[in-house]
């Protein structure tokens, strides 16, 4: 018989809403109309103007046929519109697909094609990408031209943002998900074989880790963000939803350079920013006229490679505090933190930087994190030595991987995400990364596929042999350093071979340096990466 909680207690409109992110547009209005939602060069709008935009650009897409489950694209930096999508995609039901400005018009290709994009939102800077991009495709994506006085670029469609948004009903009251499983967002990764795969989430887990960065960082109201992460890298970190939920400013830049950010955080109390550890060398190397004076203390959260005492304490002076995070596309950015104690602050200077560069413990609103044996799930000694493989579970977890069930299934077995990461476990339950079994480079923030480059320096008529790894870098974090074998009696110059990269790759993804050579081999054949990471590392 069932039991008195079980019974006449049943879900209903009243007591239970699908979570997402897109409540927190309506009551960032509803609270605070008049104060500032976003800030761009000399564009100041409120709260009530921006949410006006957002509905405009929902009601518009829903009008030209969006609805659940389509794909919305954007290529675009960090500007309003960038923002704006953010809300006004999903609020129609469909998905979210923001695009790497840094790729070409085949990675661009495929990804509009594989996500079956139906709109495109495309700033004009990249108009020569889209333009090609599109020429590739059979049935190429309505294009939405962004038009920023701030760049040029010629025309790719034949309607502007501006116009779409005109066609739009700043009363528009959207649909909100009938499951919070509902997929909110597509994010490809970089791919370690063959395509990228593309990243499902959901409207649960971007509300949830939206939530979970405020409890993370102890987020006051009202904040003054700093756009220098790229917006399309795993939708902000969920950012646009966080900064949102606090009713806080959205300050938009659409290049990273230091005399803008220096600029934005004096003239605008920027009191929170993210990025790769290339932001903070931009900081700490900018020239004294790109420099401004600033009262406020702020907060930046960093991910990718820890930073070097020498940045931290840098840092520090400038009245910086940095917050050491983890994660990956599959878990909606960040979902490990080096959760600081206050007793660590009367530590030295670099031990205080070796437990910062620890990745740590997972968010509040991620249940599980593991290091264990890849094969097993055995969880490894928490003993600080022995590797194995990290593991994540909970909430913050995508869907799984868009039209890529065997990935997917991969992914996941055992119940766990498998990172592809590896580190060890610490006495006290911090993670701490030790490798990437996938061999991915992280150069800036972006995430690098060796075996994308060594395919292009295959083709090379000169190459017999290549391989890539990852070579320490003070500006990049890391950078890819080719190894490449020539074939009897052809000759190749440096030079040469970064060129011809250059011609089929994002210029980000190209070797910076190449050694000529024999590779190392086991006796299979197999070649030996650790033997060539050392090497560039003696570079």
């Amino acid at each position: 018989m069932p039991h008195a909680y079980d019974t006449d207690l049943d879900r209903n409109a009243a007591n239970h809403v699908a979570l997402t992110p897109l409540s927190f547009l309506g009551r960032a209005a509803l609270a605070h109309p008049d104060r500032p939602a976003v800030v761009y060069g000399e564009v100041t709008r409120s709260w009530r103007e921006t949410a006006e935009r957002c509905r405009r650009l929902g009601s518009a897409l829903s009008r030209r046929g969006i609805g659940k489950n389509d794909t919305v694209a954007v290529m675009a930096p960090n500007i309003p519109e960038a923002f704006e999508a953010t809300f006004g995609v999903p609020m129609t039901g469909g998905v979210l697909c923001a695009l790497n400005i840094r790729l070409d018009a085949a990675a661009i290709a495929f990804q509009l094609q594989h996500s079956e994009t139906r709109i495109l939102l495309a700033d004009r800077e990249y108009a020569a990408v889209v333009r090609a991009a599109v020429a590739q495709m059979a049935a190429p994506p309505l294009v939405v031209d962004i038009v920023d006085p701030a760049c040029g670029g010629d025309p790719v469609g034949g309607l502007t943002y501006d116009d779409l948004l005109a066609e739009g009903d700043p009363a528009y009251d959207g649909v909100r998900p009938d499951d919070e499983w509902d997929a909110i967002a597509l994010n490809y990764t970089s791919g370690t074989t063959g395509d990228p795969k593309g990243v499902v989430t959901h409207h649960r887990g971007a509300y949830l880790n939206a939530l979970g960065n405020v409890v993370t960082w102890a987020m006051p109201h009202h904040p003054a963000y700093l756009w220098t992460l790229p917006m399309f890298h795993c939708n902000g970190w969920c950012f646009p939803w966080t900064i949102t939920a606090l009713a806080g400013t959205h300050v938009c830049l659409r290049r990273v350079a230091a005399r803008d950010i220096y600029a934005a955080i004096a003239d605008h109390g920027v009191t929170h920013l993210c990025g790769a550890p290339i932001v903070m060398g931009m900081l700490l190397n900018a020239a004294p006229e790109d420099r401004r004076e600033f009262p406020q203390s702020i907060q930046m959260m960093t991910a990718a490679s820890p930073p070097p005492a020498a940045v931290l304490e840098g840092m520090a002076r400038l009245g910086v505090q940095v917050t050491h995070v983890y994660g990956l596309t599959e878990v909606y950015g960040p979902a490990v933190v080096c959760d600081w104690k206050t007793e660590w602050d009367a530590l030295p200077a670099g031990e205080q930087a070796r437990l910062k560069s620890r990745q740590g413990l997972p968010y509040v609103v991620q249940e599980g994190l593991m290091v264990a044996d890849p094969d097993t799930l055995a969880p490894v000694p928490a003993d600080g030595e022995t590797m194995g493989e990290v593991f994540m579970r909970g909430n913050i977890t995508m869907k799984g991987y868009l039209k890529n069930p065997a990935a997917t299934a991969k992914a996941f077995a055992g119940g766990w995400f498998h990172t592809g990461d590896l580190g060890v476990m610490h006495a006290d339950g911090y993670v701490e990364l030790k490798d990437r079994s996938k061999d991915i480079i992280i150069s800036g923030g972006e995430n690098i596929s060796t075996i994308e480059v060594e395919g292009v320096l295959y083709r090379h008529p000169a190459v017999l042999e290549a391989a890539v790894v990852a070579r320490p870098d003070a500006t990049w974090g890391e950078t890819p350093c080719a190894f490449v074998t020539l074939r009897p009696g052809a000759s190749a110059t440096q030079a040469e071979i970064i060129a011809f990269c250059r011609q089929h790759l994002a210029h980000f993804k190209c070797p910076k340096t190449v050694v000529f050579g024999d590779l190392p081999k086991t006796s299979t054949g197999k070649i030996q990466k650790f033997v060539l990471r050392d090497q560039a590392r003696a570079l």
